[in-house]
Order: structure tokens, then sequence, then C-alpha cells
């Protein structure tokens, strides 16, 4: 099942995509978000909802919000595959490399991601999303998929300048409009194995990154079973997982993205989520 938050006719809904449009979901149960229904334990009463509805709007007439619009955390993975790690020239690590992003960064597909006035090194990653489902701490890594809800695309927009102006990557990946997410969320009985998963990232639809997700250096669970080791993940919590080798600025010559560029995130059995790049 793909779920998804959209706006139509000047109200934020969200609800289950069929063949022709969505089903809302909002005005069929008493959850009234997609965070809401994750918490509540109910993705099993959205399926239910929707069995032989019509769809109450087409895809063509709604406006694609984050599938989460509301995390409570958003923890990033900076350098989770080694081809990756290879071309900034990074060391191995024994732990994940963590990061925040804000809610409020965050776009839908279809939305225009912005490049800031301040930089002219906006940069492309194409990721994976987690988002979980089930309230966790302390959460073993042989449990730790149980506690995801589904996936989706993820596209961190990085402000290159910004992130290395310390060792802290937070600025550069926090400008408002720069993190691409969606179109939906896959309900995670239809990928009953992430590692089995292709990424491709294609900017002016040119192939710039490719990868299977299976080369991750810290797979789902690991990084689940750590991050709940010092907090608490809970509905509606994203983890985008970190992206392969291909980012622009480790090419000859560089290759930053610019307003007028079309960026597109792909994952095999997940969706494409594409957005405009503006400027500021």
């Amino acid at each position: 099942m793909k779920l998804i938050t959209y706006r139509s006719g000047g109200r934020v809904s969200y609800g289950a995509v069929v063949d022709g449009g969505v089903v809302d979901l909002a005005k069929r149960l008493p959850q009234q978000s997609l965070k809401a229904l994750l918490a509540a334990g109910a993705v099993g009463e959205a399926k239910r909802a929707i069995a032989g509805q019509a769809p109450d709007v087409k895809l063509a007439d709604i406006v694609y919000l984050p599938p989460v619009p509301d995390p409570d955390k958003i923890i990033c993975i900076g350098l989770n595959y080694d081809d990756h790690r290879k071309e900034t020239g990074r060391e191995k690590t024994a732990y994940p490399t963590l990061f925040t992003r804000f809610a409020d960064t965050q776009v839908g597909h279809g939305q225009a991601m912005v490049k800031p006035k301040s930089s002219d090194k906006l940069d492309y990653e194409g990721e994976l999303a987690v988002i979980i489902g089930k309230r966790g701490r302390h959460v073993p890594k042989e449990r730790a998929l149980d506690h995801v809800a589904g996936y989706s695309c993820y596209h961190d927009g990085s402000v290159r300048d910004w992130q290395f102006h310390t060792s802290q990557f937070v600025p550069g990946k926090n400008f408002p409009a720069t993190g691409g997410f969606g179109p939906w969320m896959v309900t995670a009985d239809e990928i009953p194995d992430p590692t089995k998963l292709t990424l491709v990232t294609r900017l002016n639809g040119q192939e710039v990154q490719r990868a299977g997700t299976d080369l991750m250096i810290f797979p789902i669970p690991e990084l689940i079973a750590y991050i709940t080791t010092f907090t608490e993940l809970a509905p509606g919590d994203v983890i985008p997982t970190g992206t392969p080798a291909g980012v622009g600025s480790k090419r000859t010559p560089p290759l930053f993205m610019k307003p007028g560029d079309i960026a597109e995130v792909d994952i095999s059995n997940v969706g494409v989520l594409k957005n405009a790049i503006i400027g500021e």
C-alpha cells in the first residue's frame, strides 16, 4: 500500500494511492494524519478502509506533501556506502555517522527544492528513507525491522560549503526546502527485504548515482539498534539511510544543482521522487 499526505482544494489530508487517484483516509478513519495512523498501529484498518473504494481525488489534482510532514525526529546517516566514503577521503568508522535535519526543511514530490542565495554549492544526495511505525528504545537489531512502517525516497540536498564550515554537518543540511521526501510511503509488507533495492539519482535525465541498498556499510537493523540506544524512536520518525558515490562535489569538474534543473531519486519498488530546483 502506498500512503501519502497531500493538499487538495485547500485542505491537507492523507490517503492511499489506488488506480486513478487517492482514497482519502481522513474521511474514513478517526486518525487525521499519517503520523497519527502509525502511532495508532492502524495500517491494517487503512487497508480495510480502502477495499473496493473509488478514489476521492485524482493524483493529477493534488499537491504532494512529505509523506510524514511532522516527524518528531529526522536522523540522517552520513557516509553509509563505502564507495561514497572513499570518494570523500574519510576513514572507516566503527559507528554510523549521524546528523539531524529539521522537518520544516522538507518538501514533497513535485515541489521545488531551493538553492539558497548564500551558496552555489547545492549538491544532490539520493537516499532510501526508513519511516518508523512502532515506538522503541534499545531495540535489538534482530527485531529492528518490526519497528519499520515503510520506505520512501529522500533527496538530502546538501549545501556543501556550509556543511564543511566545521566538522558538524547540520548547517549545510538544513537550509529551507532542500530536503525532498516522497512521493509516498510504501508499507513494509511490500518490501520484506530492504537490502534488495536499487537506488538511482538523475539530474536533468542523466544518471549520476546508482547503487544497491545491500551496499550500505551499516544496514537498517544496525542503524535502528544504534539510534535507539541513545534515543527513543517514535512513529513517524524518519531515517534517511545515506547516499552512494557520485555526488557532484567530488566530480571533476564539480556538478552542483542550479535553478532550472530537475532532480529525481528513483528506488525500485518504492517510486520516483522528482523535484525542480529554483533560486531563493
